[in-house]
C-alpha cells in the first residue's frame, strides 16, 4: 500500500482511499494490482533474465491490456533495478534529476518498492509517493517528479508507454526542490 509523504510538513498520508484522494489532486492516478499470483522465484529475483521478464508480462497481461485499452497505452517492459545492476549508481544518478515527460509516466511496482517524489502545489511543494508492490501510479504528462529507490535498493517494475519508444525526459531547473 503506497503512503505519502509531504516534505514541508513531515504530514505522512497513508491508506488506498487518503492516498488516492490526495493524489486525485493533482491528477496523479494511483491504482492497486494483486501481486499474489507472481510466482515467488520471480518477485525473489532481482536480476531477471529476459525470459523472465516476459514471464512477468505474461503473468499480468490481463491487467496490462485493460490499462492499455483505457489509457492509450502501445508498448510496455519490466525494469529491474538492485545492487546486482550495472551501473545502478550512474542510472540512480540520472533517474533523480527532476524532469517532465510529454506523456505520463506509469509504472506497477510487482517487487521490492520504489519512490515517485513529485511536484504539487506551491502551498504543498513535493511529496514522496512510496510504492510497494502491486502499487501502480500514473505521473501527468509535463508534472515535474523523479522516481528513485527506497533504502531497500531492489525494484521490479512494469512500465507502460504511449511512444513506442519510451518516455523522454525533459530536465526541469527548480532551486526550490531540496533532497531530503
Amino acid at each position: 500500500m503506497a503512503q505519502i509523504r509531504i516534505r514541508n510538513t513531515n504530514e505522512i498520508i497513508a491508506g488506498d482511499e487518503k492516498v488516492r484522494e490526495f493524489l486525485n489532486q493533482y491528477e496523479v492516478i494511483y491504482e492497486h494490482w494483486d501481486t499474489n499470483k507472481l510466482p515467488q522465484e520471480l518477485a525473489d529475483n532481482f536480476s531477471l533474465s529476459d525470459d523472465q521478464k516476459s514471464a512477468i508480462l505474461n503473468i499480468f497481461q490481463s491487467e496490462i491490456q485493460e490499462l492499455a485499452s483505457r489509457r492509450g497505452y502501445r508498448t510496455w517492459d519490466v525494469i529491474t533495478l538492485s545492487e546486482a545492476t550495472p551501473n545502478i549508481e550512474e542510472l540512480l544518478a540520472k533517474f533523480e534529476q527532476i524532469h517532465t515527460h510529454t506523456e505520463d509516466e506509469i509504472r506497477v511496482i510487482v517487487a521490492g518498492a520504489g519512490t515517485f517524489i513529485i511536484k504539487g502545489t506551491p502551498d504543498t511543494g513535493y511529496f514522496d509517493v512510496n510504492l510497494e508492490p502491486g502499487d501502480l501510479i500514473s505521473v501527468p504528462e509535463n508534472t515535474p517528479h523523479f522516481f528513485t529507490l527506497t533504502d531497500e535498493r531492489k525494484v521490479i517494475a512494469v512500465r507502460l508507454f504511449v511512444e513506442e519508444n519510451g518516455w523522454i525526459a525533459h530536465p526541469y531547473e527548480d532551486h526550490s526542490f531540496q533532497k531530503s
